[in-house]
């Protein structure tokens, strides 16, 4: 059986919600990113979170470091295919 999957899954609820539970703004966010040199600015951080901008794993890594989250399966909870 060939299962029909969605080529774009949005985390950015997710990844909105992780943050504010690590009590970081996007901006701070965006600030630690760069430091590890990942370039996020605050206006791609926004649009990650409202699903319009595809994330790169290393971000994703970088966030699960950041947010002090313990999966992956953190970011993916509640996401459906």
């Amino acid at each position: 059986m060939i299962m029909n999957l969605k080529q774009d899954i949005s985390i950015g609820d997710n990844l909105r919600t992780l943050r504010k539970k690590a009590g970081l703004t996007q901006e701070e966010v965006a600030a630690k990113l760069q430091v590890l040199d990942l370039p996020v600015s605050r206006e791609v951080l926004s649009q990650m979170e409202r699903g319009k901008y595809s994330i790169r794993i290393s971000v994703l890594l970088a966030m699960k470091e950041l947010y002090k989250v313990n999966s992956m399966d953190d970011f993916f909870d509640g996401v459906s295919s």
